[in-house]
């Protein structure tokens, strides 16, 4: 019994950890934003996936929200 216990509040923990990621990649995009020098498609492009990564950690769908806005970084040059 304990072990099972152990093992829901572990994956409760993770799930959270997961989740938290998602509001720091967010924020990360939305600072670089105002100072990126991208041209017009590229911004129209970061701005769609800052959306998508937004859309997708509502709906819980961390994985997909963090891969969304890493490549939203990666495009605005952010490590």
């Amino acid at each position: 019994m304990k072990r099972t216990a152990l093992f829901f509040a572990l994956a409760f923990a993770s799930s959270l950890a997961l989740a938290f990621t998602c509001p720091k990649l967010m924020k990360q995009v939305d600072d670089a934003l105002p100072s990126a020098k991208l041209s017009a498609a590229q911004m129209q492009e970061v701005k769609k996936l800052r959306a998508d990564g937004e859309a997708q950690h509502k709906a819980g769908k961390h994985s997909e929200s963090e891969a969304s806005l890493n490549k939203a970084k990666s495009i605005l040059g952010i490590k």
